[in-house]
């Protein structure tokens, strides 16, 4: 039964019958393949060419391989149980939607509050990201033009705003379309890195391997070596000098690295979209998980095989600015330039659709907030195409003037706690879901309940921990300011709160 105040929780039925109101329904047209496609579309970009080479330099040397496989075991494990909640509420909202169904409407709102930071801060970062690819390309094509300009006296990056417009445009006009311009651009950066871990194989000098974990630095023994609120909370608590190399690295890389893996959850955002939820999201998650895992540990392989650990470290270039090590530049320190180049052009394609489909996540976890009335429900009205126009535009508004305006910097950490905060919740939500309502039919069941979902929380949890003490106390910030927003608006708008209040007043009165 439905709880009260803080706890109701809206049926699984309920938020089904919701999908089929006319002014709020969603278009079904996507498959298996449209859903593997966003997935892959999604993870294949910032990771795969910045991360690898930049986290094996400043914190866990040629062990990142290691990192990524943690990494990616902890995202199959949460995987397992996104897709038995996709299969079971195919709604849209994804985490925020089953949260609702199983620990009720507060921790639903911190949840969506919580997937408002993922996607948001995420889209912003690499759409800034996308700008700096775009300033390389052009310089390739004989073109000098900084896409960060001044506009009154602040620093405007007009290239991640010109990325961030366009794909908004294109979400608002059709999932369908946005899925096939997503095929074209994924199959070309996919050739791109198929082509990075080809030819980097026969620069691959196995010396550089040794030692695989190098041992941990001193704080303060490194430029880079991290301390203070800046080291991994995990090692703050339990007397670590430092998180960088030694296992201590090994576990804050994959921390790190876990921003490579972001996105496949967003293909559970669409189930409302797809025309056979139960079979078509699980496999749509699983599969690209697998894809671009095996590619992520390829490619982590190559560029540390390419280069020592030490070479790829951060460097202070000349005007104090620090020069980061990607796999393009790996790259062209080996002489290999005009891999450099494809890398490039590669990275180009491959962050636009990182973009398009972290902005497609954020629009449909707000839809799904705005049709539970805990933010505006204005927003949860959908077009002539049966996409959330209103909620489109306002999420590209909102990360196109944070994305222009705002520097990056570590911004990727909070997207990581905010996304490990969500799985935890997820691979929980499984256990509850089973125990209160075995009755449900599921198109995906996940495998060794409860032993998949335990593990899943406590590999989260162990990654959140590997994260900077800083990050945490960021992380508070937003969670407190995600309460007060909750208690000022959300509970008293709540289309569920209406609902039981009407039932209340329109109940006969008992006379004793």
């Amino acid at each position: 039964m439905p709880g009260s105040g803080l706890w109701r929780t809206k049926g699984v039925e309920q938020s089904i019958a919701d999908t089929d109101e006319p002014d709020t329904k969603l278009r079904k047209d996507l498959n298996a393949w449209d859903l593997t496609v966003f997935g892959v579309a999604v993870v294949i970009g910032a990771g795969i060419f910045t991360l690898a080479a930049r986290t094996s330099g400043d914190i866990a040397g040629p062990g990142v391989t290691i990192s990524f496989v943690l990494a990616a075991i902890t995202c199959g494990l949460a995987a397992l149980c996104y897709a038995e909640f996709a299969s079971t509420v195919p709604v849209a909202g994804s985490a925020y939607t089953f949260s609702y169904a199983t620990f009720g409407e507060f921790i639903a709102w911190i949840l969506g509050w919580d997937l408002i930071l993922e996607f948001a801060l995420a889209a912003a970062v690499v759409g800034k990201g996308w700008s700096s690819y775009l300033q390389n390309v052009l310089e390739i094509a004989g073109i000098k033009a900084a896409t960060t300009v001044s506009l009154f006296g602040l620093d405007f990056d007009w290239g991640a705003v010109l990325v961030v417009t366009a794909l908004t445009v294109l979400l608002a006009v059709g999932t369908k379309l946005s899925s096939r311009v997503s095929l074209v651009i994924t199959a070309i950066k996919v050739a791109v890195v198929l082509l990075v871990i080809l030819v980097g194989f026969f620069y691959i000098n196995t010396a550089n391997y040794t030692p695989f974990i190098p041992p941990a630095a001193e704080a303060g023994s490194v430029a880079h070596a991290a301390g203070g609120l800046d080291q991994s909370l995990f090692s703050l608590i339990f007397g670590g000098s430092s998180s960088t190399y030694g296992l201590y690295g090994v576990f804050a890389a994959a921390s790190i690295v876990f921003f490579a893996f972001i996105g496949f959850d967003i293909v559970a955002t669409t189930a409302e979209e797809t025309r056979n939820p139960q079979r078509d999201v699980p496999r749509g998650i699983l599969g690209s998980l697998a894809v671009v895992t095996v590619l992520y540990i390829a490619v982590s392989l190559v560029v540390t095989g390419m280069r020592p650990y030490t070479a790829l470290a951060t460097k202070t270039g000349p005007d104090g600015k620090p020069i980061r090590s990607t796999l393009a530049s790996a790259f062209s320190d080996v002489g290999v330039t005009w891999a450099a180049s494809i890398i490039a052009i590669g990275a180009l394609a491959g962050l636009t659709t990182v973009v398009m489909v972290l902005l497609l996540g954020q629009s449909r976890v707000l839809f799904a907030m705005s049709r539970d009335g805990l933010v505006p429900q204005g927003l949860a009205k959908t077009g002539k195409h049966g996409t959330p126009v209103r909620a489109t535009l306002f999420v590209g508004g909102v990360v196109a003037i944070a994305a222009g305006f705002f520097d990056a910097g570590r911004l990727e950490e909070m997207v990581n706690v905010g996304t490990l905060f969500a799985f935890a919740l997820v691979s929980a939500g499984v256990l509850v879901l089973r125990k209160t309502r075995p009755d449900l039919k599921r198109g995906f069941r996940t495998p060794w309940v409860p032993f998949v979902p335990i593990v899943a929380i406590v590999a989260c949890l162990w990654l959140m921990l590997n994260l900077t003490a800083l990050t945490w106390v960021r992380f508070g910030i937003w969670m407190l300011l995600g309460v007060v927003v909750y208690f000022v608006y959300g509970k008293h708008k709540s289309v569920l709160g209406r609902r039981d209040r009407e039932a209340a007043a329109a109940a006969p009165v008992s006379k004793e």
